[in-house]
């Protein structure tokens, strides 16, 4: 384990459903995955004061229909959301495919904090909390990282995440990040929302070792009505493991207060 990263779960909130797992691939061993990041709001669409909607969150993600999807703000158990639902299950249940959650942090009795879905076997599971300095304050910080197996065989790395809103906290999470992904020997995407545009000292230190899969004129993500900046993102690295096929942003206006970004990518 990498001194920065504090591991708290391994292979928890790990669920296997029945569902079509079948993926076209072409002779020469090369896939395709589509992968999406979305910051759901614990489920709150922001015009509906306190509703609690998962059925919304999940009919978004279901016409997209991915492969891999990289969640934020998740709620389990708490007050706001409903002391019976499990959002990162629940969304499972309603997309037909595989979830791990990472607890960020407790929050009104139950926990709050990021997920995975996954539509091919979960092999491996862990988060982890990123690091945070009380002297700055914010809030405390995780990823969630499976390692899924392809059609193809191939494993590829899957990971969550939501940085920070304070710059300093932001910057020893990158760096943490990079630091405990960096010796993987398999292709590793890691999506979620960074609170940091392109061209930041954050944005610009994970260039370094990842590959955006919008590096320019990226559209803006957030807010969902006339949206004005990005912070969402998908990366991925080693650039001679997967190749951009396509990136977008859904605009999507009452699910979340974040715009889902979707991209298709090609596994070598």
């Amino acid at each position: 384990m990498k001194k920065y990263l504090r591991k708290l779960t391994y292979g928890l909130s790990l669920i296997s459903l029945l569902g079509d797992c079948a993926k076209s691939v072409n002779p020469s061993g090369k896939g395709t995955l589509r992968v999406m990041t979305y910051n759901i709001h614990h489920a709150n669409p922001p015009s509906e004061s306190v509703k609690i909607d998962v059925e919304a969150v999940a009919r978004v993600i279901n016409q997209q229909k991915p492969d891999l999807v990289a969640l934020q703000e998740v709620d389990i158990h708490t007050e706001r959301s409903g002391k019976n639902l499990d959002q990162a299950r629940e969304l499972a249940r309603l997309t037909g495919m595989k979830s791990f959650f990472m607890k960020a942090l407790d929050y009104q009795g139950g926990e709050y904090g990021i997920a995975v879905l996954s539509r091919y076997p979960i092999v491996d599971s862990a988060g982890y909390l990123l690091p945070r300095d009380p002297a700055i304050g914010g809030e405390d910080r995780a990823v969630a990282s499976v390692t899924v197996q392809l059609p193809t065989n191939k494993k590829i790395i899957f990971a969550s995440t939501h940085l920070d809103l304070k710059e300093a906290n932001r910057l020893s999470q990158a760096r943490a990040l990079i630091e405990h992904f960096q010796d993987s020997s398999l292709p590793m995407i890691l999506s979620g929302d960074f609170n940091a545009l392109a061209g930041s000292p954050v944005i610009e230190l994970f260039d370094q070792y990842f590959m955006r899969t919008c590096r320019d004129d990226c559209a803006p993500t957030i807010p969902v009505k006339n949206p004005n900046r990005t912070i969402d993102f998908i990366m991925y690295k080693p650039r001679t493991g997967l190749k951009v096929l396509s990136t977008r942003v859904i605009d999507e206006q009452y699910a979340s207060d974040h715009l889902p970004v979707v991209a298709e990518l090609e596994v070598r």
